[in-house]
């Protein structure tokens, strides 16, 4: 219709009319189609269409600006069309990749565009977190976030001779979450403190002694320091500098922290059989094996034909606590049954008061610090800035993928969106939190994956994410109530109930949560299967050896790295990560592995 509208209203040939259509069809995409109807295409026509009138053509092309370009350049004699641009293809409707961004953009303007897109929708991110699903996610990640806050906050009071301990982490994960959950432009992300961060400080602490300088002051100097930067790299929208990773080095990030989990469960749980009295070590992997597969199995009822839709829907969205309270009875009745002797486990221990760890005031003495020292603290702040820009965006990045369906605020297949404003909140918090001598805080990569997959929305038949519930109820509600643990007795006194063996539990089925849909971890499974009973998959194609070559040697850097993040080298463990990029450009440039299987296996 199109073909025989342009021959009547434009006298061109039949050949000359169809070969107009097909090339605007080509710039359109795959057809007028979307843009362009039939009837406003023969009106066009035929209003302006004097038989072989430029205006008319002009008229023709006049819904894309792209035709506007391809007509200039035919007026021009240009020798080729002239393609457009992000800021055009934003206008028009079509989804800009994050290739449109520059690596600096002016002030403020990355920061500006990913509110503009977000905070509109800041009423339906309340709405849209008032259901059951939403609540089975607080309960679930109550536990993922309060556990650690507690392993690290002792961790740190060690490390600092008890310049920040438990109850300073504890209130920096409840306060900094909450303030994160409702101002940031990616909500589903949850922060909290990491390894690398850890090493950090133990690595201050040792500078502060070798000079002789009050440990807080410089920490604190550091840490406002490192907000400086990270605020200057947020307005400067220095977060576009992500756009240069791939699904290579997200999918070695995601799999190297699920490893570390699983192996840090598994190991606390063997040293029971070393530390504890046989009935107790036994009592420890009962509780945290009764976590796991109870979480594991009733995650997996929402695939099975048992009950009905909305049993199976509640229970899998209410696995992971049903594990951790089914758990907890068991070692309750044990101790009840056997007394504590024989069958009482380490619990949860929250503090008393809400007091520092040393009876400090919370406000730092900043002026203690010598000049030379608060000017030389730049140095330190540097490293840190590093291990927090990549902590944040490698996680961010991993929280954004496409594959999770998320709609509000993003482009699509855009995973920058919301990147500058969510480190700007970050870069804040770090001087809050410098100011009180309490740990920073940055995107926790697998409790951030279990927070965004437990709010999906399946596909039963092939396992896939259709949807997932975009809202900031969630991300608040599970950092209140860990603040509510340290306000009220009520709380705090029902966790002393939950022994530590439970949410080692907790943190397998977290590790290993998370490896569903890693296509690395996929294929590094089908290295030890039988080639013969290999089901088709996306990278059928490439050669054996090549996909073998391709994960052994992240398989490598995984134990390597896991090595690292553990010692006291674990300060240098993003920078690692960041050289992942690299070592993926390398492996196609040398022809270690070819471009076409390059593409296959790295492809978004």
């Amino acid at each position: 219709r199109l073909v025989f509208s342009v021959k009547k209203n434009m006298g061109f040939s039949w050949a000359a009319s169809a070969a107009l259509v097909l090339i605007a069809s080509s710039y359109q995409g795959a057809s007028l189609a979307p843009t362009v109807s039939y009837s406003s295409f023969n009106r066009a026509l035929i209003a302006n269409g004097s038989s072989g009138s430029r205006r008319g053509q002009a008229a023709l092309m006049a819904p894309s600006p792209v035709f506007s370009s391809y007509l200039s350049s035919l007026n021009n004699s240009s020798p080729s069309p002239v393609a457009p641009s992000f800021s055009q293809a934003s206008s028009t409707g079509e989804a800009a990749g994050q290739d449109g961004e520059a690596l600096f953009e002016p002030l403020l303007k990355g920061i500006k565009r990913d509110y503009a897109a977000r905070l509109p929708m800041y009423i339906s991110d309340i709405t849209d977190g008032l259901n059951t699903q939403c609540l089975a996610a607080v309960a679930f990640l109550f536990f993922a976030c309060l556990a650690p806050a507690i392993g690290f906050g002792a961790l740190f009071g060690t490390v600092t001779n008890g310049a920040i301990g438990t109850m300073e982490m504890v209130c920096s994960t409840a306060a900094c979450g909450m303030i994160y959950a409702l101002t940031s432009a990616q909500p589903l992300t949850i922060i909290g403190s990491t390894g690398p961060v850890l090493a950090f400080v133990a690595t201050l602490v040792k500078l502060a002694n070798k000079f002789d300088l009050p440990f807080l002051p410089l920490y604190t100097w550091t840490g406002l320091w490192t907000s400086g930067i990270l605020f200057v790299s947020a307005i400067t929208s220095g977060s576009n500098a992500v756009k240069y990773l791939t699904r290579f080095t997200d999918e070695i990030f995601s799999t190297l922290i699920s490893f570390i989990f699983v192996t840090e469960a598994i190991s606390d749980i063997a040293g029971s059989f070393g530390n504890l009295i046989l009935p107790k070590a036994l009592l420890t992997l009962v509780c945290a094996v009764v976590t796991f597969t109870t979480a594991t199995i009733l995650k997996g009822v929402r695939n099975t034909p048992y009950f009905s839709k909305s049993v199976r829907k509640n229970l899998s969205n209410f696995a992971p606590t049903i594990g951790v309270v089914s758990a907890s009875l068991i070692a309750r009745w044990a101790r009840l049954a056997h007394g504590t002797e024989m069958a009482g486990l380490k619990v949860l221990t929250m503090p008393g008061s809400l007091a520092t760890t040393s009876g400090r005031p919370w406000l730092v003495p900043l002026l203690t610090l010598p000049v030379w020292a608060r000017w030389a603290a730049i140095v330190p702040a540097l490293m840190a800035f590093v291990l927090l820009f990549l902590d944040q965006n490698i996680t961010v990045r991993l929280v954004n993928s496409p594959s999770y369906k998320m709609k509000k605020g993003r482009r699509e297949g855009n995973v920058l969106d919301g990147m500058n404003a969510d480190l700007l909140v970050i870069s804040l918090l770090t001087g809050i939190t410098s100011l009180f001598g309490i740990p920073w805080l940055v995107a926790a990569t697998v409790r951030s994956i279990s927070h965004v997959r437990a709010l999906g929305n399946v596909d039963a038949t092939d396992g896939s994410t259709k949807s997932t519930i975009e809202q900031r109820v969630t991300g608040f509600s599970i950092h209140a109530l860990i603040g509510a643990c340290i306000a009220f007795s009520g709380p705090r006194n029902l966790l002393t109930n939950v022994p530590l063996s439970v949410l080692m539990g907790l943190f397998m089925y977290l590790g290993t949560s998370a490896l569903p849909g890693n296509e690395m971890w996929e294929r590094i499974k089908e290295i030890f299967k039988d080639p013969f009973e290999l089901k088709p998959n996306r990278w059928s194609n490439v050669p054996r050896k090549i996909t073998t070559f391709f994960h052994r040697n992240p398989s490598c850097l995984l134990s390597s790295d896991g090595f690292v993040k553990g010692s006291p080298l674990g300060v240098l463990f993003p920078v690692v990560i960041a050289m992942l990029a690299p070592l993926r450009f390398a492996l196609e440039k040398t022809g270690l592995v070819k471009k076409e299987y390059m593409d296959v296996l790295d492809e978004d």
